[in-house]
């Protein structure tokens, strides 16, 4: 069985998260950050939060896209990535910018994770009959 478009996806979402790291790295630069500390102003702090949430979200996503499109459809699965990228392109563009902003993208990729697991539930249900 191919995965095609879930593995386009995969690879944008692993692209998107590469641009979230780089942002990371240019705001602990802009703001003098040093590691270890995750701590310094507010806009350095927006920035490393969409970062965090980032990996947060991506632990429930990855499993959820890749069981619907083994046990649903590969185009089903690779649309709800998909949808759930923009989601959080939206969530970490709004976010940075002020953190009360932040909601819409969050939803959309919430949302979308959502429906690739109920995804997921749908195509082994019909694995049962």
């Amino acid at each position: 069985m191919q995965f095609v478009w879930t593995s386009w996806v995969t690879l944008a979402v692993l692209a998107m998260y590469f641009w979230i790291i780089f942002e990371v790295a240019k705001a602990r630069s802009r703001f003098q950050v040093k590691a270890p500390s995750v701590d310094g102003p507010p806009e350095f702090q927006r920035v490393m939060r969409v970062q965090v949430n980032t990996v947060e979200q991506m632990i429930f996503f990855f499993p959820a896209l890749w069981l619907c499109a083994l046990w649903l459809n590969d185009h089903v699965a690779a649309l709800g990535g998909a949808v759930w990228l923009v989601g959080r392109v939206l969530y970490a563009l709004a976010y940075y910018r002020e953190a009360s902003k932040r909601s819409s993208g969050f939803m959309i990729s919430t949302l979308a994770a959502i429906a690739l697991a109920l995804g997921a539930v749908v195509g082994l249900s019909g694995m049962l009959k």
